[in-house]
């Protein structure tokens, strides 16, 4: 009999273990709706085609084989090629082809051709091509390249990463929570409220100044917060013109790693104003704001702490948890791929299970639980000494968290503390056969990464909106480089008419004996035109200047930039730590578990020069070739 591929899908979600060569497996064939749960509509195609693999296994094993961890080579990038499939030529004729030969002709027509080929095969099923995930909101980008094909196990983070929370719901309530405690120590907090827009992920909180600053990728403050009240361009450069964002210096300087810095920061600049205020006595916190920023922190601290916040999560997890139903299908496919896949988080037992059930098992197939989906599962890891350092290991062992002394993990465990280099150990995988995914820049992506050496991945949700916010942008953007561009011809022919009056001034010979002699009147005009261009350009440029990232925060521009042209500190964090950075796990399900991650050339200040140079070479060629 022959399925449809909708029925093909569904069918593939049955136990088959349990079912095969049962009464009920015919059953399951002819009306498989009765026994698989229903499955949201946009995993069909991936579920479409992981069956008809599934399907061919039996074939598949005789014509391909996979490259093992014991024996394997590197590509031309260096690249591991462990887990990459290899043909058996001997089996070909299985399908009627012949070998190599039927493939011959200059590569490059052959790759076009095939390629156009499969593309349409990929058309035919329905399954989007890898090009229109890359150049989306939704897409994954590569800062160091990465075989996934290599990886052998896949760590994950549990907060805002695998489980995302509506920031102004659980950081609002964290917020309540720091004010509350904030007032019972006599902290004057009426008529505050929480207001995320007035932070976003990647600034640094200055603990000398009461400042909240952006910096970029040197280290330069390009934005500056004093309290709520944003600072003015002359202001930040009278404060930071000699000054350099180093965040080796703790004692000063506090990155915002984390969607959950948001209340801390918003609490503490608000504080700001009431101790500028002099609302605040020296009685109730040290007369500072490194003083004031301390008592912020033991406040949030106590709120997380006390059980208070989470417990209240966690009786309503629909208010405070974003739920994402391709997130469970993607990690079954990376599973299915043959990947170790591993939690690792700092939160509890009571909170992780909770959380994990309410965002997982509704949108797991059959029975399956969430625990199912992991080889390990650590709980209270302490991190970031979970990647520096040992810690005592415990199996959890009833379902009410109760745990006992552990030395040795198994398949499907549950465990407390305990470190990495415990984890490699035990599942015999080490290094760069590792990758590990979360959002927290230090905690996840460069402890792990500087100690271990483990491939990483950051989750950043903020990306999509930005991503959008630069669509719509690209006018502005557009209109505003060239802009600068004109002001930059205009000031270079400025330049060269001011040394040259510099240079007859001083009674020695301009560029050229034209200029030399040129009238005095004549070059007096010219640079006072060309000046009131470039005071009308200042003038328009300013503004826009300004407004450019208004999209994304009104108060500090893109989350990825610092000014019109360069990187913020936070995308410098990110690319020399994260080997890879997405908006959402579930991004993985649109690259299958096989992907190759190749990074992009990177440019550089001369490579606009070469290329202008080359443009004009090019143009000398034609016109000689040409007389």
């Amino acid at each position: 009999m022959f399925m449809t591929a909708e029925v093909l899908g569904k069918f593939f979600l049955l136990q088959k273990d349990s079912l095969r060569g049962s009464p009920m497996a015919a059953e399951a064939t002819t009306n498989p709706l009765l026994f698989v749960r229903p499955r949201p509509m946009f995993a069909n195609n991936i579920i479409r085609s992981q069956m008809m693999m599934a399907c061919c296994c039996s074939v598949g094993e005789q014509v391909f084989s996979v490259t093992p961890s014991n024996n394997y080579d590197v590509d031309y990038l260096g690249q591991s090629t462990k887990g990459d499939l290899n043909l058996n030529f001997d089996h070909l004729d299985v399908f009627g082809i012949d070998g190599p030969a039927t493939l011959q002709g200059p590569i490059e027509e052959v790759a076009r051709k095939e390629a156009d080929v499969a593309k349409n095969l990929l058309n035919d099923l329905g399954i989007s091509s890898p090009p229109s995930a890359r150049n989306s909101s939704r897409g994954i980008f590569c800062s160091r390249t990465l075989n996934l094909r290599s990886i052998s196990a896949i760590g994950y983070d549990m907060d805002y990463t695998l489980i995302h929370y509506n920031v102004k719901a659980w950081e609002g309530r964290a917020y309540d929570y720091c004010m509350r405690n904030l007032q019972s120590l006599g902290f004057p907090v009426d008529g505050l409220a929480f207001d995320p827009d007035l932070v976003i992920r990647g600034l640094v909180i200055d603990k000398e100044k009461g400042n909240l600053v952006k910096a970029d990728r040197f280290g330069y403050v390009k934005r500056a917060m004093h309290g709520t009240r944003m600072l003015s361009t002359q202001d930040v450069s009278e404060m930071y013109g000699r000054e350099l964002v180093d965040l080796r210096k703790e004692n000063r300087w506090e990155f915002l790693n984390t969607l959950f810095s948001v209340s801390e920061a918003v609490a503490y600049m608000q504080m700001v104003d009431r101790y500028d205020e002099g609302a605040i006595s020296a009685d109730i916190c040290p007369p500072d704001y490194r003083g004031l920023y301390k008592a912020v922190g033991k406040a949030l601290f106590r709120a997380h702490v006390e059980g208070q916040l989470k417990s209240e999560i966690m009786s309503k997890p629909e208010l405070f948890v974003e739920p994402d139903p391709e997130l469970p299908l993607a990690l079954l496919d990376q599973k299915e791929a043959g990947k170790k896949l591993l939690l690792i988080t700092n939160s509890d037992y009571h909170y992780t299970n909770k959380m994990m059930k309410h965002s997982f098992n509704r949108f797991l197939p059959n029975d399956m639980g969430w625990r199912d989906l992991f080889d390990m599962v650590i709980i209270s890891a302490r991190k970031p000494e979970f990647f520096q350092m040992s810690h005592p290991l415990y199996e959890v062992v009833t379902g009410e968290g109760l745990m006992r002394p552990c030395f040795k993990v198994r398949k499907g465990g549950l465990y407390s503390g305990g470190s990495a280099q415990m984890v490699e150990n035990s599942l015999d995988i080490h290094g760069d056969e590792i990758l590990y995914v979360g959002d927290h820049i230090y905690t996840d992506v460069s402890q792990s990464k500087v100690h271990q050496l483990w491939r990483t991945a950051l989750i950043c949700r903020e990306l999509e909106e930005e991503y959008s916010a630069l669509i719509h942008s690209r006018d502005h953007r557009a209109t505003l480089i060239e802009l600068i561009n004109q002001k930059e011809v205009v000031g270079d022919l400025f330049n060269q008419l001011r040394l040259a009056l510099q240079r007859r001034n001083t009674g020695r010979p301009a560029q050229t004996l034209a200029a030399t002699n040129m009238d005095d009147q004549d070059l007096t005009e010219s640079m006072q035109k060309l000046l009131i261009v470039m005071q009308r350009l200042d003038e328009k440029i300013a503004p826009m200047l300004e407004a450019d990232g208004e999209l994304f925060n009104k108060r500090w521009g893109f989350l990825s930039r610092a000014g019109l042209w360069d990187k913020s500190h936070l995308m410098r964090q990110i690319e020399k730590y994260a080997d890879i950075y997405t908006s959402r796990v579930s991004n993985f399900l649109y690259y299958t578990p096989f992907m190759y991650f190749r990074s992009q050339e990177q440019t550089l200040a001369h490579d606009s020069y070469s290329y202008y140079q080359a443009q004009i070479n090019g143009s000398a060629v034609d016109s000689t070739g040409a007389n």
